[in-house]
């Protein structure tokens, strides 16, 4: 997927890795998309949980081992 900007977040536990993802995403323009690679396992509930309440859109997640991996589109 192509992305405008990529966020590494390893290494990183919550609540970093979504404040980190607040400060990327302000940088963005509307439309623009955020790549966003994580260890923590709780991510995934957090980039959904931040999605809803954002109103940016989390186009994917995937997990390759463990390293999660996210596309979060900028409202």
């Amino acid at each position: 997927m192509n992305f405008d900007k990529e966020l590494d977040a390893k290494g990183l536990n919550c609540p970093l890795p979504i404040l980190r993802c607040k400060k990327s995403l302000a940088e963005l323009t509307t439309g623009q998309i955020l790549k966003i690679v994580a260890t923590d396992p709780g991510a995934i509930k957090d980039f959904e949980a931040f999605a809803k309440q954002t109103g940016n859109e989390l186009l994917s997640s995937a997990q390759n081992g463990s390293e999660f991996t996210f596309f979060m589109k900028k409202k």
